[in-house]
């Protein structure tokens, strides 16, 4: 597997040249990369128009996945608004504004595409009892869905951040049956396609989806996979550059796409050892289960612990795994994340379900989210987030029209969306987690 963008750089950084080019660092400064880290001088191709080395290691990248695939150096965000900006350009009713049918557990950057398009979006809603986290799509209720309705998309979250992942093949049957294309957020899933089975929704089904490298293979945090199949609109793939410069720096680091070049070469032979290291995950999830321990998601190189049968909130058993050595990716009241990959080495995962499964076990909590409830549209979702806005405390929020969501990165997936009327439901999901401050329209 040739591995261009790396091989030109390090050729390039080896040589000493008097860098009279940007960045202002020169190759020179205390990190010990800058010497790695490049512009798009001559010979080193332009990612936006890659015609040399990056649409080399594209196509690389493209035949491991067995679809088109573009990189991107702004993770799955930069991807999602590709995305919805390919759905909404190449719209086949022109004269309504665009509309994507999506999972309520969409992450924030989905809205703020939304919202700098123009588009309006339709929820399909969680599951009663479903965490705000999750939104199980079944392919009788999409069905449904769109025989009410001809959105230009079906968005949905796969693998949510609690590890579920959905019937991909059979919501693509849905979709395509309605020639509606399929769109999939698969950035916690990069590492699905190598599987000994893949379940990488391209090859279940899937029109176009995101993956973040950087979550789950050996990438740099912000590298990204832009996928498109066969079996989407034509002019999705032809777009896809364009797509992903409108949203794009114009100054890619060429550090990440140095790392997504190398990662084509590492995921050339690593299929063995993710099964190995799947069936690992799956012997440990046995151990918190035997340990008293609830689980959550069938995700099959993440566990998801729902500690409070044994007597702790998220929160409370997140900080003792980081006193045993282990830093979660995420948690909350009612769950706490763990993600591996194979640079965590192959017995990590049983390493982490024998260190903590012997904490002192205490009454069971009975506690629970409250029960998700879809608050009523006010205005448009772009309306909303370009109006004038405040902060102010959730309490004092009901009755007021959410501006943007406050959400952080994990797991910036918004309790409420843009242009959504705050009533005391949401207000009291906003503080179950934690949530005390709102932005809402001035």
């Amino acid at each position: 597997m040739t591995t261009p963008v790396y091989d030109f750089v390090k050729n390039y950084a080896s040589q000493n040249k008097e860098r009279l080019h940007m960045p202002g660092h020169k190759g020179n400064g205390t990190l010990g990369v800058e010497k790695y880290d490049i512009t798009e001088i001559g010979g080193a191709d332009s990612l936006y128009e890659a015609s040399g080395i990056i649409a080399e290691s594209e196509k690389n990248a493209s035949e491991f996945f067995g679809c088109k695939t573009f990189y991107s150096t702004e993770g799955s965000s930069q991807c999602i608004r590709a995305m919805v900006y390919l759905a909404c350009v190449n719209r086949k009713n022109k004269n309504r504004r665009p509309l994507i049918l999506a999972g309520r557990n969409a992450h924030k950057t989905f809205l703020t595409a939304a919202a700098m398009l123009d588009c309006d979006v339709e929820w399909l809603c969680p599951e009663s009892g479903e965490s705000y986290l999750s939104c199980t799509v079944h392919p009788e209720k999409l069905s449904q869905k769109l025989a009410a309705t001809t959105p230009d998309a079906v968005y949905i979250t796969s693998p949510n951040y609690l590890g579920n992942i959905s019937d991909i093949k059979k919501l693509a049957q849905v979709c395509h049956r309605f020639g509606v294309p399929l769109m999939v957020d698969n950035a916690h899933g990069a590492y699905l396609k190598f599987l000994p089975e893949s379940l990488h929704p391209i090859d279940l089904g899937a029109d176009i989806c995101c993956d973040s490298a950087h979550k789950t293979l050996s990438v740099l945090t912000g590298g990204a996979y832009l996928h498109i199949s066969d079996t989407a609109p034509e002019s999705y793939a032809n777009q896809a550059k364009n797509a992903l410069a409108m949203f794009g720096s114009t100054s890619p680091s060429y550090l990440i796409l140095q790392s997504l070049d190398l990662a084509n070469q590492e995921i050339e032979n690593c299929k063995s050892r993710i099964a190995q290291l799947a069936e690992n995950v799956k012997k440990a999830k046995e151990t918190f289960a035997a340990n008293g321990f609830g689980l959550c998601g069938n995700e099959p190189l993440k566990i998801t612990v729902c500690p409070k049968p044994t007597g702790y909130t998220g929160y409370e058993f997140a900080d003792y795994c980081g006193s045993k050595g282990f830093v979660c990716e995420f948690a909350d009241s009612d769950y706490v994340v763990f993600m591996f990959s194979l640079n965590n080495g192959l017995h990590a995962p049983q390493k982490l379900a024998e260190s903590v499964s012997n904490i002192t076990k205490k009454a069971p909590l009975s506690s629970a989210a409250p029960d998700f409830h879809l608050p009523e549209k006010a205005v448009s979702i772009r309306e909303a987030a370009l109006s004038p806005c405040v902060t102010i405390p959730v309490e004092e929020s009901e009755g007021r029209i959410l501006a943007v969501p406050t959400v952080g990165c994990p797991p910036a997936v918004p309790i409420a969306a843009c242009g959504e009327i705050i009533d005391r439901q949401t207000i009291e999901r906003f503080l179950y987690y934690g949530i005390t401050e709102c932005t809402v329209v001035r």
